[in-house]
């Protein structure tokens, strides 16, 4: 694979590109969502309709991982995606935010850390108040109401979400890569929380690695890698990217 993307935008809003999908696989990619159950539907919407307009055999749709946090309607978007698995090629990968309410459940002092970053949405959207969350009494009974208010079909989707997936040239991942490791053993730490060693990397990672995790105001094409959260939560702008053979293009 060559190292560079072709960055050069057509008035089509299209980019060429070297690396490619498989022959007649088009995937579209979405970032983070972070409880942002109305943009999630109006992504959907927008990927039936281009799948009307431009038909296809094959479309698989990866997101990216923080389907909660944050944003008001965690419970709703996790509604939403599994109603899609059940009808679509839906791949669905783990966010740092999903790690830590499945770690919450068995670990309740991690309470303050997760609310610092947009946990108690998350709580508030499942009916639990978790208070000052600063005690051991609080965090274990936020916990248990968590654990009871948290459906078996909530719990399996977020155990069951994976860490990447790869297609073709691309690597797909929630947070990123650490450099000088080869894919395939990659810490989940790393692809779940990597920011700076990762952003600023120059080098070929092997595959392009499509991720968020880090906010930008738009799409970061680089040659290595593309970023597609753009903080959907507080921009109203949930991205989707479309990548076929060596084009690339964005909902």
């Amino acid at each position: 694979m060559e190292s560079g993307i072709g960055i050069e935008a057509a008035e089509t809003g299209h980019f060429r590109m070297t690396p490619s999908t498989p022959a007649g696989q088009r995937i579209y990619a979405v970032g983070d969502v972070h409880g942002r159950a109305d943009l999630l539907s109006e992504i959907f919407a927008r990927i039936d309709q281009d799948c009307r307009a431009y038909p296809t055999k094959n479309p698989l749709q990866i997101y990216l991982g923080d389907y909660i946090d944050r944003g008001p309607h965690s419970r709703e978007v996790i509604d939403l995606l599994i109603m899609r698995q059940q009808k679509h090629d839906v791949v669905c990968l783990k966010g740092n935010h999903e790690a830590l309410a499945l770690q919450f459940l068995s670990d309740p002092e991690i309470l303050p850390q997760w609310k610092s970053l947009g946990g108690d949405a998350t709580l508030r959207s499942y009916g639990i108040s978790s208070g000052r969350g600063d005690d051991t009494r609080s965090q274990r009974e936020a916990a248990i109401a968590f654990h009871q208010a948290l459906s078996e079909k909530h719990r399996a989707f977020m155990e069951g979400l994976v860490l990447s997936h790869t297609c073709g040239d691309f690597f797909f991942v929630h947070a990123g890569v650490r450099p000088g490791v080869s894919l395939d053993k990659q810490s989940p730490y790393d692809l779940l929380w990597i920011r700076e060693e990762f952003l600023l990397c120059e080098e070929d990672f092997g595959k392009v690695v499509v991720h968020g995790h880090t906010p930008v105001g738009k799409p970061d094409i680089q040659p290595n890698r593309i970023n597609i959260d753009t903080g959907a939560y507080a921009t109203g702008r949930l991205t989707c990217v479309v990548l076929e053979g060596d084009r690339l293009r964005f909902l």
